[in-house]
């Protein structure tokens, strides 16, 4: 049976970035409401909202201290009602973040936690005995320094993955689950239309908690995940699926560090009964520091062959057993057209609509991350005072700062390319000041380039990049070849041009893709009785392939 968010598009709206009603320099739930018709002229058919939840934003919300209560600064319960209520009488679904990996130490269940060992609370986190210094074992925090805590009064460490102030839900307990599925209920009592699940493949975490065999973050130890995708992980999402997510018609999209393909096909596959989706991060890990010690920190670019190397992994793997989710970007990864395109003067435009049309041709439900389809950029920021993502500053502080093992504009231009901070500057609508996301002084900077990339600009231009993503929408939606069809990668070995083909009910649409400033030429046996169905460029040469240019057919055969 065909699910509703097969064709549709879903719009990531980062909310403190993405439009201030009130003048405080932060995003609101408000702002998002007056930019509904927006997202709605796009042609996106979801938003996947960004936490709204009551927390101390240690890591902009993240940190959860009440999860049936807004963050004043965005507003309050009554908006994020009319929110939904609005966005529902547009056509526009809204999904919620679920962070039930962990919450934040002030939520009230750990609050609770800390006041005693025999607290009812107390097991609703991990805890491990231990004396001062003698941490439980070598596994190191995402954000830098251990993923352990001391607590004097307790004589106990606790497990944080993230920042210390994160502390992590014990999913053994099953009273803690039932608290988690209670809360889900009440939001899907409210009408939202489903849930994308932060770091839900680390809840099981491996008995005896055994050192990592290279001291690191405790994600990955040597590019294998010692936390992801535990024994009892499945068990835990069927349960929440048969308790909550089979009792209503919506989406669960689970964030999933470190999942291997044959994960996924089991937390996708339909007869298993766990999940509708995942995000998987193969495509966006691919350049790692050869230096270990540095982990994602490089900006080496990614080579073509490897890209389509994953993307078509995982397009052949699910194709017929699970749900793919086709992203470039989001909140945590750097703006696509920087680290996939080209986002220079002269080709940021072409290469932005050449990404978008690789991504939205592939199988899978894709995701647009707000200002994608502006062909926004990277933050380019060259001094570390400009920076205020946790992970970034911790990173900086530690390896260049601590154990000195990269200097300072070495570690700055990694920075530039890879830090969370490139996705979070606001949203830029306009030429007016600040890009007209705020009348304020914004939580974060504008990125100069807004006088020239800014919605204002773009809306009404078919020929802007938003007008190739409208276009891209539109097609997903009147097309079962682009939602449904088979896959095939063509020419894996070619390091310039990403071609494939898709393939239903006897339908054929080929795909290709310049990811070089060269011509090319390129002969899949296009010709010109085939139909060009969407192309990045005016006119159609053939076989010759011009700078990021992007073209499909619908092959006559």
């Amino acid at each position: 049976m065909r699910k509703w968010w097969e064709n549709a598009v879903i719009y990531q709206v980062y909310p403190r970035s993405f439009q201030d009603s009130d003048n405080d320099g932060i995003g609101d739930l408000q702002g998002i409401i007056n930019r509904l018709p927006y997202i709605k002229k796009l042609g996106a058919d979801v938003i996947w909202l960004n936490p709204v939840y009551r927390s101390p934003d240690r890591d902009n919300g993240y940190d959860v201290s009440d999860y049936e209560d807004i963050q004043p600064v965005f507003g309050n319960m009554q908006v994020f009602d009319t929110l939904l209520a609005k966005a529902h009488q547009l056509g526009i679904k809204l999904v919620m973040d679920l962070v039930v990996n962990h919450s934040s130490d002030q939520q009230k269940w750990f609050v609770e936690s800390k006041k005693s060992q025999d607290n009812p609370y107390h097991d609703y986190y991990i805890w491990v005995d231990g004396k001062p210094g003698k941490l439980p074992n070598n596994w190191g925090s995402y954000f830098s320094g251990p993923a352990w805590t001391y607590d004097q009064k307790l004589g106990q460490y606790y497990m944080h993955l993230f920042a210390k102030e994160q502390p992590e839900l014990n999913w053994r307990n099953p009273d803690m689950r039932q608290a988690v599925y209670k809360m889900m209920r009440w939001w899907l009592d409210k009408g939202i239309d489903g849930f994308r699940m932060d770091s839900i493949g680390l809840l099981d975490k491996p008995d005896g908690y055994p050192d990592a065999p290279n001291p690191g973050h405790a994600l990955y130890a040597d590019a294998q995940p010692i936390v992801a995708d535990g024994k009892r992980l499945d068990s835990y999402l069927k349960e929440m699926n048969q308790e909550v997510l089979s009792k209503y018609d919506v989406v669960s999209i689970g964030e999933m560090i470190g999942s291997k393909l044959e994960d996924a096909k089991r937390y996708t596959g339909r007869d298993n009964h766990e999940l509708d989706m995942i995000f998987q991060f193969e495509h966006v890990t691919l350049t790692p520091n050869p230096d270990k010690r540095l982990g994602k920190w490089n900006d080496a670019p990614v080579k073509l062959t490897d890209l389509k190397k994953s993307l078509s992994r995982w397009q052949t793997g699910l194709n017929q057993t699970g749900w793919n989710s086709l992203y470039w970007n989001n909140h945590d990864q750097p703006r696509a057209v920087s680290r996939f395109g080209n986002d220079s003067e002269k080709y940021r435009v072409i290469s932005a609509k050449m990404l978008a049309l690789t991504l939205h041709l592939l199988k899978g439900t894709p995701y647009i991350y707000q200002g994608e389809e502006l062909g926004m950029t990277n933050c380019h920021y060259t001094d570390i005072s400009q920076y205020q993502d946790l992970e970034s500053v911790n990173a900086f502080s530690e390896l260049v700062n601590q154990e000195k093992i990269v200097d300072q504009a070495t570690m700055l231009k990694y920075l530039a390319a890879m830090s969370r901070d490139n996705a979070r500057t606001p949203m830029q609508w306009d030429t007016s000041t600040n890009a007209g996301f705020s009348q304020g002084t914004p939580w974060m900077a504008v990125n100069p380039n807004y006088q020239t990339i800014n919605a204002a600009d773009q809306v009404n231009d078919p020929d802007s990049v938003f007008g190739f993503y409208q276009q891209l929408i539109k097609l997903r939606h009147s097309s079962d070849l682009v939602v449904y069809g088979d896959y095939q990668e063509l020419d894996p070995a070619d390091d310039q041009v990403f071609a494939y083909r898709r393939e239903y009910q006897g339908q054929k649409l080929l795909v290709i893709s310049n990811f070089t400033t060269d011509t090319l030429k390129r002969d899949y046996g296009q010709t010109g009785a085939d139909q060009l169905v969407i192309s990045n460029y005016h006119d159609d040469q053939l076989v010759e392939l011009r700078p990021y240019e992007a073209k499909a057919y619908l092959l006559n055969e």
